[in-house]
């Protein structure tokens, strides 16, 4: 078992006095892959953006490992939110250019994730000439060309068709493959989540008003890797979508 990279302990958060989140506690393994998954609204990116460094909990800790505690994070969004007017390496670049990290390593850096990602040849290419796989393919090699240790994923794909959908998840765990990062990611869906994790994280809340949110549950997926779409045919990995859907249907 990998040492925690991050761990959160009673995680609480109130939003104009509605109590969103009530005592979280979780661990996220070094080099893991977490997904968490829940309910429409029920406070998901609240938590991802606590566990970002982004929005500060109302009470409880966060701890991360003296290695990580300074070092850059990674995040992409639903929306890829490209600047329209900077090209495909452009875009890349700027946590670079915010960084002050210039010239050849810059370019390197960026050459080098515009590889990974798949998108070589489209460098000069802008956001209006691009897929919706393509432009989220570039806020993944945007929020990694810093060499984060720590990638958070908010429904990255939640705004793809099914088709695409499908191969982006098999892109984000080739990529994770060829570069090893800490990953929390949030999803609606129960099988992307199960497909993609190491463990999946469900939050359900209180009945009735499903205020305020917690975690319910703690699912390992124990599926073997590499992993492709074949074992979406297994019976283990039809038990786990099972599990994690009984989970989310008894938290709400």
């Amino acid at each position: 078992m990998s040492s925690p990279f991050l761990t959160a302990v009673n995680i609480s958060h109130t939003f104009q006095d509605l109590p969103v989140l009530a005592n979280i506690s979780l661990e996220i393994p070094s080099g893991g892959f977490v997904a968490l998954v829940g309910p429409s609204g029920i406070g998901k990116s609240t938590l991802l953006r606590i566990l970002a460094g982004l929005l500060r909990p109302s009470s409880g800790e966060i701890h991360m490992t003296d290695d990580s505690r300074q070092e850059p994070i990674g995040l992409v969004f639903q929306r890829d939110n490209l600047m329209p007017w900077r090209t495909v390496a452009e875009n890349v670049r700027l946590p670079l250019e915010l960084m002050r990290v210039n010239g050849r390593k810059a370019d390197g850096r960026v050459q080098k994730m515009i590889n990974l990602v798949g998108l070589a040849g489209f460098e000069n290419s802008y956001p209006a000439q691009l897929s919706g796989g393509m432009a989220q393919r570039v806020a993944l090699a945007r929020a990694l060309v810093h060499e984060p240790l720590f990638l958070l994923l908010d429904e990255p794909f939640g705004a793809l068709d099914a088709l695409t959908r499908e191969r982006m998840g098999l892109e984000l765990l080739r990529i994770w493959e060829a570069m090893p990062v800490t990953v929390f990611m949030v999803t609606h869906s129960i099988s992307e989540a199960v497909f993609l994790a190491d463990e999946v994280l469900v939050m359900g809340g209180s009945p009735g008003t499903g205020r305020p949110a917690t975690i319910t549950h703690r699912i390992v997926t124990g599926l073997p890797r590499p992993r492709d779409l074949a074992i979406e045919r297994t019976a283990v990995f039809q038990d786990c979508v099972t599990a994690v859907r009984a989970a989310i249907e008894s938290s709400v």
